[in-house]
């Protein structure tokens, strides 16, 4: 739906208030406050707006159980304007992926998982007959309005005896069709040595502040070669909390050892969304700053750092003349108790919630 309205009295999250004036979908003025005409003015009362947040991992094909939720539920109803689901599908339901687009408000992308069969079953890899070249080549023809990347899950319970093969197919279809891959990383074997310098720059580690035995640090918590490697040719680094794959203790290590987070993405489903520890954007959010990260820093890693990866700027900036795509928050001073994978616990005394989104020029209220 294409609105015109002013968003009156915002702050970007560097503290500089403005109006931001939305005509036909686009973002015509970004003007001092209170100077921003328009037909219908709608008062941020000094909330936050930054770029659309951006999700880079989640699952959204809401008839796959357990890894499944509604687009909408995981998207503009967040806050979050644009999802990336993370494999979720292969080339058997990309088709319906796709199509779900045109009826959801906010934007979705999609990696491609390499088995045909995608999460129709939780060891997807297990068998390499699943891992069908032409059928992914086929796909990311068809849909490569959708498809930014190629997704393997690289843990034991998904490729059983298949090892590590399924990653080295992986990175074969990666270079034929020149989409980087995401790579999900949990319990071995695979060990975490064998799984690493398989990835090249551009490539995504999701999953990397994990409490698994297999995870990236050592005994005493310093970083692993393998990690450090990583970091200097290039991975990309996203934390995609889930249901078991983020823990305090070792993100708090990861902050010691100036291991950076380079996006925030959550691996939301309907389980974690409505049972965590998940719940939503907001909230693993608010975990970063807990942690002691900047609002700008952890803003950042949702849109500016996700747009870039996506190789979509437009998607990381409020300026004039782009699609407006836009989110409003608040910091609220208010205890609120934050669990991690492990069950670990702990206490924030500032919390981010989500106040809107602007998606497409369309304003929603969350």
């Amino acid at each position: 739906m294409k609105e015109s309205f002013v968003l009156r009295n915002v702050k970007r999250v560097t503290g500089e208030a403005l109006d931001l004036v939305i005509h036909e979908g686009k973002i015509a003025e970004v003007t001092p406050p209170g100077s921003g005409r328009g037909p219908r003015i709608l008062d941020g009362f000094g909330a936050y707006v930054s770029s659309g947040w951006i999700d880079l991992h989640v699952h959204a094909l809401p008839q796959l159980d357990p890894y499944g939720d509604e687009i909408d539920e995981i998207g503009v109803k967040q806050g979050v304007t644009t999802i990336v689901d993370a494999g979720s599908c292969g080339a058997d339901r990309i088709g319906e992926l796709a199509a779900s687009r045109a009826g959801a408000k906010t934007n979705v992308f999609a990696f491609l998982n390499i088995s045909h069969i995608g999460l129709q079953r939780i060891d997807e890899l297990s068998n390499l007959d699943w891992i069908d070249s032409e059928k992914v080549k086929h796909s990311i023809h068809k849909y490569k309005d959708v498809i930014v990347g190629l997704k393997a899950r690289i843990s034991k319970s998904v490729v059983r005896d298949s090892g590590i093969e399924p990653l080295h197919r992986a990175r074969s279809l990666s270079e034929e069709t020149g989409l980087p891959l995401m790579v999900h990383i949990g319990s071995g074997p695979p060990s975490i040595e064998e799984v690493i310098p398989l990835l090249k720059k551009g490539d995504v580690l999701t999953h990397y502040l994990n409490g698994k035995a297999n995870h990236l640090f050592d005994a005493g918590m310093a970083p692993l070669p393998v990690l450090t490697d990583a970091i200097a040719r290039g991975v990309h680094l996203d934390v995609g909390h889930g249901t078991a794959s983020f823990s305090f203790k070792v993100a708090e290590a990861a902050k010691r050892h100036g291991i950076r987070f380079d996006t925030i993405s959550t691996d939301i489903y309907r389980g974690n969304r409505i049972n965590g520890p998940v719940y939503s954007m907001a909230h693993i959010l608010t975990k970063f700053l807990y942690l002691g990260y900047s609002l700008e820093e952890v803003i950042a890693a949702v849109t500016t750092r996700a747009a870039s990866w996506l190789g979509k700027p437009e998607l990381g900036r409020i300026q004039a003349g782009d699609t407006a795509n836009l989110t409003l928050f608040r910091l609220c001073v208010e205890p609120t108790v934050l669990v991690d994978s492990e069950g670990d616990r702990r206490m924030a005394e500032v919390r981010i919630e989500t106040k809107g989104a602007v998606v497409n020029g369309e304003f929603i209220e969350c």
